[in-house]
């Protein structure tokens, strides 16, 4: 029995003592007296057990955490089912960097910091996803810098097969003794030592864009992530030289392969240029013909920057916004008065069937289905539907089972000049048992499960989610913010009540914000479906059902109706007319 039980006891037999000894007890007035004694002293035991028996405190310590984080990955561990997800990976994960921000000096950050790249490289020999390699060996790294006297500096060197300083005088001490006897050794060994300060070493391995008259969008690719810099030249005569954005990479090489000039020649821009400016940076320059503004970002999972440049067509709608903006503060009128003044008219709309080719999505509850194929059917609907019902223009970002990156959708929806964007996908979730639909428009995240899912649409990681934020309020225009959330809320408004009709258990889930990359940059009101749960059995099988994706896809039809009728009234008055007319 521990001591803490002893004095438990104790407790308990001063307490019944003193009972005995209350008033109305007839006890004499000595007893009393000690009574009311064993009374103060039953106090002070408890106050000392209050703050030595364990889980009396309240407040929630790093090693608590610890604990927790590994029962999650004794869960995992154990179970080959919930290895297959990427998200249960992704929450222990989570949880073990939970402990290194709890006390980021403390006795446990480093075994939680260690845990968490572990688990990393784990899910990267599954995945073969080449940002969990680099997640992990990131965070090897910090650890071999932040905490140099832990023994998780050893295993993580160890990982990382990277040396320490004392490591290295160990290395230099063997070659000199060794030298003599077996110089080939050490030659290797060198070599390796310069291949291995080489491969941390960001290389830049191709530049691609996506041009119309009055906007342009440029992305230069990478191999890990590094810091950049960039700065606008103005136009200089003397020198014969034209306007030019330059964007220089730290740290970094050009890759043997990539193309070095990328002519462009449209209004905007004339090339794109790459080259090794010093001996650890390279420079990319943007010759410019007539832009007027520009926006640079980087994304995550593979590293990468884009860079994108509107003209003065672009600028003037801008302006147009900035002038309407300013003219509702002063009138309070609506948004939706805002919208009709507008006259807004819809007649493109680009719909963005997720994933494709070597992207799969999410893995459906039944084998051998998948995302990414079951959302190219619905857009496929989809966009018969708007061109029967609507008169639209539609535009596919891919009519088959091929691969494009997040980046290259929006680019595709802006150089089209679309004036709505949607992108369908399924949604998942590591308890098999969650349902629903709900459509996202881009914004800050407000909970965590936005986060999750924009993590897991992005392939990336919550954290880069959390970072992206930070960048997020420079890149978004409000006007496109508010269309796109009145465009959510009535295509999530049109599913629930159709699908609800047709189907049991239906949930709505709402309308919800998050930093998508698919949507970033794009200047037409865009929005996200998730369209149902493909993790689900009971929508999993719905969503394989083509009468499912027809219901679903009349729904959004409508809704998509709706949103524009609102914003212009006549809209379909017209329609008809030029109908006839025709």
């Amino acid at each position: 029995m521990r001591w803490q039980d002893h004095l438990f006891e104790k407790l308990v037999n001063n307490y019944r003592k003193s009972l005995r000894g209350l008033p109305g007890n007839n006890l004499p007035g000595l007893r009393r007296i000690t009574t009311h004694r064993s009374l103060i002293s039953c106090l002070l035991i408890c106050c000392i057990i209050a703050m030595l028996w364990p889980g009396t405190s309240l407040a929630v310590t790093a090693k608590d955490k610890y604990f927790k984080a590994e029962a999650c990955y004794k869960k995992l561990r154990n179970s080959s089912k919930k290895q297959k997800y990427r998200d249960n990976w992704l929450l222990c994960i989570e949880k073990f960097q939970a402990v290194y921000r709890h006390a980021p000096s403390g006795p446990w950050a480093a075994a939680g910091l260690y845990m968490s790249g572990s688990l990393y490289w784990e899910l990267y020999k599954r995945s073969f996803k080449k940002s969990d390699k680099k997640e992990a060996l990131d965070i090897f790294e910090r650890i071999i810098k932040r905490f140099p006297k832990s023994k998780y500096r050893h295993y993580a060197a160890r990982a990382t097969g990277s040396f320490s300083q004392t490591e290295t005088k160990k290395v230099e001490s063997k070659k000199a003794r060794y030298a003599k006897k077996k110089p080939s050794t050490v030659k290797s060994q060198i070599k390796k030592n310069v291949k291995s300060a080489a491969s941390k070493v960001t290389t830049v391995t191709g530049l691609r864009f996506w041009s119309n008259p009055s906007y342009t969008r440029i992305v230069i690719d990478a191999d890990r992530e590094t810091s950049y810099s960039h700065r606008f030249l103005k136009k200089d005569p003397l020198i014969n030289k034209p306007q030019r954005l330059y964007i220089d990479l730290n740290n970094s090489r050009l890759g043997r392969d990539i193309k070095k000039v990328i002519p462009i020649n449209d209004n905007l821009l004339r090339n794109a240029r790459a080259g090794q400016f010093t001996t650890d940076s390279v420079r990319v320059v943007i010759d410019i013909k007539s832009s007027k503004t520009y926006k640079i970002f980087s994304l995550k999972s593979p590293f990468r920057i884009v860079i994108d440049v509107w003209g003065r067509a672009a600028k003037e709608t801008l302006a147009t916004e900035s002038t309407l903006k300013t003219a509702e503060k002063k009138t309070k009128i609506t948004t939706s008065a805002l919208a009709k003044q507008l006259a807004l008219g819809v007649g493109r709309i680009v719909i963005d069937p997720g994933h494709g080719g070597k992207d799969f999505g999410a893995p459906g509850y039944f084998r051998g289905v998948h995302e990414k194929d079951i959302v190219l059917k619905i857009a496929k609907r989809l966009a018969k539907k708007i061109r029967e019902n609507l008169q639209c223009e539609v535009i596919l970002t891919r009519n088959s089972d091929r691969y494009l990156t997040l980046e290259e959708r929006t680019a595709i929806a802006n150089t089209k000049n679309a004036d709505l964007f949607i992108s369908i996908h399924t949604n998942a979730a590591r308890d098999r048992r969650a349902y629903g639909i709900e459509t996202y428009f881009l914004n800050l995240a407000t909970d965590d499960e936005a986060i999750l899912v924009a993590a897991r649409e992005n392939a990336t990681s919550t954290k880069n989610i959390s970072d992206l934020q930070t960048i997020l309020n420079d890149l978004m225009q409000n006007a496109k913010i508010n269309e796109s959330s009145r465009l959510a809320a009535y295509v999530q408004e049109s599913l629930y009540k159709r699908m609800k009709k047709k189907y049991s258990r239906i949930k709505n889930k709402g309308v919800k914000q998050a930093p998508f990359y698919v949507l970033l940059g794009a200047q037409m009101p865009a929005i996200l479906i998730e369209v149902s749960f493909i993790s689900n059995a009971r929508e999993c099988k719905r969503l394989a059902d083509s009468k499912y994706q027809d219901q679903l896809c009349e729904a959004i039809t409508t809704g998509v109706r709706k949103y524009i009728k609102e914003t212009s009234p006549t809209a379909f008055l017209k329609r008809s007319h030029t109908t006839l007319v025709e």
